[in-house]
Order: C-alpha cells, then sequence, then structure tokens
C-alpha cells in the first residue's frame, strides 16, 4: 500500500487547524508549511503531532509545491485548514491505494457548509478539486489566483466529498470575494485582458443564471438566490477591478 503524505498550508489557522490534523490521522505523516502565523497555529499544529515547517510567502502555487517536496512520500493529499476529510472519504482513499492506483491523481467532490447547511447546489457543489496525486506525475499550477494540481494524463474519481468549512458569514464571504478579486483582475490585467463597459455588462449574469436554475439553486429557494447573486456579484467585482487597473495606469 502506497503511504500518503498529508500536507497543508498555513496562515493564522488556529481556529481551524486542529480539525484539519484530526481529519487526516489516517495518513502516515501531516506536514505543515506555515507562512509566518501570529496566532496559536503552529503550536497547536506541533501538538497534533504534525511536521511542521516556516517559510516565507511566495504564492499559492509556489508553497503548495513546497510542502509536497518535503513529504516523505510520493502520494499527496493536500488539504487546506478549513478543510476536512470524513471518514468515509479516508476509508475510500484507503481502499484504492490497497495496491498502486491506476491514476496518477484523483479528483474529490468538494461541499461547503454556509449560512447554517451544506450547500448541494448552485455553484458550490460538487466542486471537484484535484487533491490526491502522485507528486511524480502531478504538480500545483496557476498564477494569483484557481491554483490547481496538472496530472500526467487524466485524473480519477472519488465519489466521497471532501468537507469545507469555508466561510464564518456573508461578510466573510464578501471580505474574500473582495480579496480574490483582486487577484484575478491582477492576473487578467498581465494577461492582456480588457475590460469594457460591455464585459461589465455581459460577464455578471452567467455568474447567476446557471448556477441558480441549472444545478437545482431554485430548489432552495432564498439560499440559492443569495448564493447565487453573491457569486455574480464576484464577477462583476472582478472585471470592475480589471477596468480600475487599466483607468489607473491610463491604457483603459
Amino acid at each position: 500500500m502506497p503511504p500518503v503524505s498529508v500536507t497543508i498550508i498555513t496562515l493564522n489557522e488556529a481556529e481551524h487547524i486542529s480539525s484539519a490534523i484530526d481529519s487526516a490521522a489516517w495518513a502516515d505523516e501531516v506536514i505543515v508549511v506555515d507562512s509566518g502565523s501570529t496566532d496559536d497555529t503552529v503550536a497547536l499544529a506541533e501538538r497534533k503531532g504534525a511536521r511542521v515547517s516556516t517559510r516565507a510567502w511566495n504564492g499559492y502555487v509556489d508553497q503548495k509545491n513546497h510542502a509536497a517536496a518535503l513529504a516523505a512520500n510520493d502520494w499527496i493529499f493536500s488539504l487546506d485548514a478549513d478543510e476536512r476529510i470524513p471518514p468515509a472519504l479516508a476509508s475510500e482513499i484507503q481502499s484504492l491505494l490497497q495496491a498502486e492506483p491506476s491514476r496518477r491523481g484523483y479528483r474529490v467532490p468538494r461541499v461547503t457548509f454556509h449560512l447554517g447547511q451544506w450547500i448541494r447546489t448552485t455553484d458550490f457543489y460538487p466542486d471537484y478539486q484535484t487533491r490526491l496525486y502522485d507528486r511524480r506525475a502531478a504538480r500545483w499550477e496557476g498564477c494569483y489566483v484557481h491554483e490547481s494540481v496538472r496530472v500526467d494524463g487524466a485524473p480519477g474519481r472519488l465519489r466521497n466529498d471532501l468537507q469545507h468549512h469555508s466561510f464564518r458569514d456573508l461578510t466573510d464571504q464578501v471580505t474574500r470575494l473582495n480579496h480574490y478579486a483582486t487577484l484575478a483582475a491582477r492576473q487578467m490585467y498581465e494577461s492582456g485582458r480588457r475590460a469594457s463597459a460591455l464585459a461589465l455588462l455581459l460577464h455578471p449574469p452567467p455568474g447567476f443564471l446557471p448556477h441558480y436554475l441549472l444545478p437545482r439553486g431554485v430548489l432552495v429557494r432564498s439560499l440559492g438566490l443569495v448564493i447565487s447573486l453573491v457569486n455574480a456579484y464576484g464577477v462583476f467585482l472582478k472585471f470592475a477591478k480589471l477596468w480600475e487597473m487599466r483607468r489607473n495606469r491610463g491604457d483603459s
């Protein structure tokens, strides 16, 4: 059975890190790469038995690849501090790894707890993420946002959910949307994208209607409406920030 290392990158995750590490107790080791926490993240991680390394922040992709490089094992499960590996998913991974897997990476459905319940509608679900991978044939790629694991060959899929405790409330969600919109706008700006008035008008609606109507967001009524509208706002904010960047630099 190929051994597995669980890697977690952190910055001020004292609220989550203990539960994240507990959920990875089935793994052969847990590695935490911290980028300068000022809370109790490091102490809590060490208390839980994780191997902790401190490293200056150089972006999501570089930090996650560095964490994988520190691992004693080639098979990696990359876990965010606000995620949990429930027993059903852990058992599925262990069963898969009873022999050498046929694929070099596996996508996991992720379910988010938000606004008082698990969200299994809108664009929140199944939100597949490639998290289990062989570092000899897979690596993190991307720029400022939307980093992902690129696998040599087609990845497989796992059935059981990875649990995500992403937002405390709507205020927290909007604050994060603002942060990610800034990063996304910077990424688009550096790739030469523009944000015309037409783009500001046309991009947000696809962030609302398909996610509200097609994945049954409408069935959860006001909950689906709120989630889909906030998603559309995030799309608008991304393009508005791109427009602002070009305007401020005189190249709009």
